[in-house]
């Protein structure tokens, strides 16, 4: 089983896709070509000559992919979206709202479909909620519930948690004007982490992403990834380190 998950699409300043697209080109090496693009999460992505609509996302994505050879196609032109999961040589998952793109995964009846393409060697790369759709579950999403799927299911392709975009705790010294009063991200990951102690959270931030391979997961990208896990001090992993499902280095 082959998966590149991947915190965020663009770095600040950059082309979309800019900073991941050698990384993808490295993933996929020279003979995938044909991509069948997820864009479900995208509600608000439009274009020059598109409004917002999947038609404008998977524009977006396919110029972006272009320059490496990829032909993407979005499966929401498929009559039969099963059938295409099925004949698919690759699968990419867009970022955007992870609750929506569960919602339309399930509605289409993909989830079991895509899993066991996965697990039979199509190369899988998700970023962001895409990311997060690889996991048991959204439930570390960061993302609003702005509709409900039939449950929080996801692939189930990793045994972990996978929280995209992580940021750190805000700093203790702070101007008191300014001072945030709501919860941290962090704060949120240790709620989860106590209804759901048994399971580990990886803290992925931007510009890093997790290349799976065979059970082996080597951290690419330019930043640390924070390991979470309840009652227990977290660990950092550098970039370049190579580690088990269960975050033990090999």
């Amino acid at each position: 089983m082959r998966l590149l998950l991947i915190s965020n699409s663009t770095n600040y300043k950059e082309p979309y896709l800019g900073w991941c697209t050698p990384l993808i080109k490295d993933f996929l090496k020279k003979e995938k070509k044909n991509v069948l693009f997820l864009p479900y999460a995208g509600l608000k992505i439009s274009g020059k000559d598109y409004p917002a609509s999947y038609d404008a996302y998977e524009d977006r994505v396919k110029k972006a992919l272009a320059p490496i050879g990829l032909k993407v196609k979005s499966i929401h032109h498929a009559k039969d979206p099963v059938k295409a999961v099925n004949e698919a040589e690759i699968i990419m998952v867009g970022g955007g709202n992870t609750f929506h793109l569960l919602a339309q995964i399930q509605k289409n009846n993909l989830i079991e479909p895509i899993r066991r393409k996965v697990r039979e060697g199509a190369p899988y790369i998700g970023w962001s909620a895409g990311s997060n759709m690889a996991c048991p579950t959204l439930c570390t999403t960061n993302d609003m519930p702005i509709i409900m799927p039939q449950n929080f299911k996801c692939f189930d392709l990793i045994p972990f948690q996978i929280n995209p975009h992580y940021i750190d705790p805000y700093p203790q010294k702070i101007n008191d004007a300014i001072r945030h009063g709501g919860e941290s991200r962090q704060d949120r990951i240790d709620e989860f982490l106590v209804v759901n102690p048994q399971i580990t959270v990886a803290g992925l931030r931007e510009a890093a992403a997790l290349w799976v391979e065979d059970g082996t997961i080597t951290l690419k990208g330019t930043r640390n990834l924070r390991v979470m896990r309840y009652g227990k001090k977290e660990i950092e992993l550098k970039p370049g380190s190579v580690f088990g499902f269960d975050f033990q280095k090999k």
